[in-house]
């Protein structure tokens, strides 16, 4: 019956540009079991090409959609065409939602719903097609079912059939990566749109187009002018887009009272508030709506778009790890998409708020979500596929090293993958339940703490991403308890939370007797445990366990005061060192340390502090401080540590150099240079990096500067002379070498070379230089006069007593007549004191 119905529509179907193509896309899909379907949107593509692929195969043609609201209506349009209800011949599965029969032959799904199910059993069984639509969305879903559909193909299913399909020239890259060695063919359809008229309507300049907040009211006030001129000047329906729920119902109640049926459309509304924005009425339209309109889904009857420029785009700040969807400006690609709506039906017109100028810098393509996106569920997912880090899978784009790697380390915490990335049993069972990884695991380890029912209950608001009045949780979820325009949505995620756990689990004593407040915020630190926060000292902001500083939306805010908070949702603007918080819950110590005991660490630190030595114990979870007690022993390894940095902040002058320690460094540094090892290296370098090795049994004594001052530095040099090569110090690198007037002077090793100064007449009978270090290094004498002024500087006497020193002689002569001045003076004896020359 089902394929009565089938090759009934395919006889007669609907006039749509895709038709053109259906030929060749079933001749590929016959002929390589592949193909890239390349159409705009509005062809009709989503609901003939499944039908087309359904005649060819006996099994069932499984295509997805990126978003829930698309999947049910496509569903339930093909079944139209069929005349059918939705769930014979045509079925669909969203996450909490399944209709379909054993008789159904097309059954639509979120890309997610399939994620699943290949995990679950990769063979797919009964399914014959898979026909992935939105693929140049390059949601994160997308591209990796595309890569573990490729990897079924190539190793467990060779005849399962493959469609892509693609609104832009992204289908080249699609077929490539389907096809393999060999591209898959791609089917090019055309639609020829009818003309659109562009109009640029930039905002005032007194008005802004975004805050810290997001989209500002007053940008919203002239997204509604704009549409009120769009009514006022052209005909048809009006297709207004805006980049999230609430922006669409701030532009909604801003447009009550005109003369048209406004609706709004995302995908948090219910079925039937859906099926309004998507139903032609008997007055003329506008149609307020996310991006979900501007590909996925085809709204009858537009004529005009209104776009207020703006989508959303999830981002992550890997470092501060904060993510979620944020507010940019839309791309060209989207915006000529968007208008493209104007056209579907007759000539149109969009009203572009923004300026041809502004249009320019637009970048050309939105970014791949693999590029941006949060990791964690990605990772999770290619653990549990058995490819930790996506190697050999046909992935669009490779994922981020630095994201891929922080997402592992949350998986980590979660104890959903081992230390090699391969996903545990708890990995496997988080990733079974329809939601977010941390979620998941906040479900599972709360549900013994505050209940099942109310485990489920929190999960689904934070799931749901109901926004919190003045970013209180608790107050959202008494709200929707109440009763409220969310809550049939979170009902059915509640049940669908709760699905995933026992039947019989309970709480255990006494956390069931949890305050809602108190539970509520548990969760939400089961989720984010590295979202827990503390109120810092002055009382203006929080510390995350992350290290980022948090800040409350308002003074007023519901939650200022509370000393602990767990934050399901803060942003971080550009310039702002603080994030915003966007909903939190209150929390106290003891279950913020439930929540996150793999933060909880213990450390000793001994650091280097206004010329102490500081040492204390310290206990944290993450970056937030919770006690810290004095040591009265720290160890050796971490004083030294400090000792250095003290050293190398504050410079060796710390200790007392004495003279005899000076003279003895600057010994051995010569030796070391000269001779190199055993002599050790004594420059600041070498002695600030092995400060326990000189300073030795002082170190232990050391606890600030003035015990530093009492070190014996003389004695720590010495400890460190090698060990037989040490007793020849005196000997390779003396102290005073004894000259011919038989006077002991002393050497100076601070120069390059080891220099003597001493007075000419005490050298008298030195024929040549003398040398030190076994003889490699000649001194070089600095010769004095009687009154030790300068009168000479050689390394080579013997020279000297040849040529220099009759040079000078004479000048000695005439200043010191009471000395000898000898005409030979190597053969002449060596004098200290005055000697009348023999002649005089």
């Amino acid at each position: 019956m089902a394929d009565d119905a089938i090759r009934r529509l395919l006889a007669t179907p609907p006039d749509l540009p895709v038709l053109a193509g259906l030929p060749a896309l079933t001749a590929a899909v016959t002929a390589r079991g592949l193909a890239v379907v390349q159409a705009p949107p509005g062809t009709g593509k989503t609901t003939m090409v499944p039908p087309a692929l359904a005649a060819l195969v006996e099994g069932r043609v499984v295509v997805t959609q990126p978003r829930r609201i698309a999947v049910r209506a496509a569903a339930r349009r093909i079944a139209q065409l069929l005349g059918e209800p939705v769930g014979q011949s045509v079925g669909y599965a969203v996450r909490g939602e399944h209709r379909s029969s054993p008789a159904t032959r097309i059954e639509l799904v979120t890309t997610g719903v399939l994620l699943r199910r290949l995990q679950r059993d990769p063979d797919l069984p009964g399914v014959d097609v898979v026909v992935l639509d939105e693929c140049h969305e390059r949601a994160l879903d997308g591209d990796l079912a595309l890569a573990l559909l490729v990897d079924v193909r190539t190793h467990l299913r060779p005849d399962l059939k493959l469609v892509a399909m693609s609104a832009t020239v992204e289908a080249e890259r699609t077929a490539d990566l389907l096809g393999g060695r060999a591209p898959a063919p791609v089917v090019a359809v055309t639609s020829a749109l009818h003309p659109v008229t562009r109009v640029w309507c930039p905002q005032p300049s007194r008005v802004a187009r975004t805050d810290e907040r997001g989209v500002t009211p007053g940008f919203l006030d002239h997204v509604a002018a704009c549409t009120h001129r769009a009514l006022v000047e052209s005909s048809g329906d009006v297709l207004v887009f805006v980049p999230g729920a609430g922006e669409v119902n701030g532009v909604v109640r801003r447009l009550a009272g005109i003369e048209a049926d406004v609706r709004p459309l995302h995908g948090r509304l219910s079925h039937r508030e859906q099926d309004l924005a998507l139903t032609p009425g008997p007055r003329r339209r506008v149609v307020v709506s996310t991006a979900v309109a501007e590909s996925s889904l085809t709204v009858p009857g537009v004529r005009v778009v209104v776009d207020a420029g703006f989508s959303r785009e999830p981002r992550t700040d890997h470092r501060r790890g904060l993510a979620g969807l944020v507010t940019v400006g839309v791309s060209r690609a989207a915006a000529d998409q968007r208008a493209g709506r104007a056209g579907r039906e007759g000539p149109g017109a969009v009203y572009r708020c923004w300026s041809p100028a502004e249009h320019a810098r637009l970048r050309e393509h939105p970014e791949p979500e693999i590029r941006t996106a949060d990791l964690t569920a990605f990772a999770l997912d290619l653990a549990c596929w058995g490819s930790p880090d996506g190697a050999g899978l046909a992935l669009m784009d490779a994922p981020p090293p630095a994201a891929l790697l922080a997402a592992r380390a949350t998986l980590l915490g979660l104890g959903a993958v081992d230390t090699d990335g391969r996903a545990t049993e708890r990995g496997r069972r988080i990733a079974r339940i329809a939601a977010d990884p941390r979620l998941a695991r906040a479900l599972l380890d709360a549900s013994d703490v505050v209940g099942p029912d109310r485990a489920a209950e929190i999960v689904a608001l934070l799931a749901d991403d109901v926004r919190a009045p003045g970013g209180d949780l608790v107050a959202a979820l008494r709200a929707l308890r109440r009763g409220g325009p969310d809550t049939a949505s979170w009902a059915t995620q509640t049940k669908r939370m709760r699905s995933a756990l026992p039947a019989g689990a309970g709480p255990r004593a006494p956390g069931g007797h949890l305050s809602d407040d108190l539970a509520v915020g548990f969760v939400v630190a089961l989720a984010h445990p590295d979202r827990v926060a503390r109120l810092r000292p002055s009382g203006s902001a929080y510390l995350m366990a992350s290290g980022t500083g948090a800040r409350l939306p308002a003074e007023a805010s519901p939650l200022a005061g509370f000393a602990w908070l767990a934050i399901a949702d803060a942003d971080r603007g550009a310039g702002r060192r603080d994030a915003t918080v966007r909903s939190a819950a209150p929390l106290d110590e003891s279950l913020a340390l439930e929540a996150a005991p793999s933060l909880l660490t213990e450390d000793d630190s001994v650091v280097w502090a206004d010329g102490q030595v500081v040492a204390r114990r310290t206990r944290r979870l993450g970056a937030i401080e919770l006690s810290s007690t004095a040591m009265t022993d720290p160890p050796r390894a971490l004083v030294a540590a400090a000792v250095r940095d003290g050293l190398e902040r504050d410079g060796l002058e710390l200790v007392a150099w004495s003279a005899a320690a000076t003279s003895l460094r600057r010994r051995m540094a010569f030796l070391h240079a000269t001779l190199g090892p055993p002599w050790p290296d004594v420059s600041d370098d070498a002695l600030l990096a092995d400060v326990d090795g000189w300073l030795g049994p002082d170190l232990a004594k050391i606890r600030g500067t003035r015990d530093l001052r009492r070190v014996d530095v003389t004695s720590a040099l010495r400890r460190m002379l090698p060990w037989p090569q040490g007793g020849r110090l005196g000997e390779l690198a003396p102290e005073r070498v004894v000259v011919p007037s038989g006077a002991g002077v002393h050497v100076d090793y601070e120069p390059d070379q080891p220099v003597l100064a001493v007075r000419v007449q005490e050298v008298f009978g030195w024929r040549a230089t003398p040398r030190i270090a076994d003889g490699r290094v000649p001194l070089v004498l600095h010769l004095l006069s009687p009154a030790r002024r300068p009168v000479a500087v050689t390394a080579d006497l013997e020279s000297f007593w040849r040529t220099g020193y009759p040079q000078v002689r004479g000048e000695l002569r005439r200043r010191y007549p009471r000395h000898s001045w000898p005409d030979d003076p190597m053969a002449a004896d060596a004098v200290r004191g005055v000697r009348r020359p023999r002649d005089a």
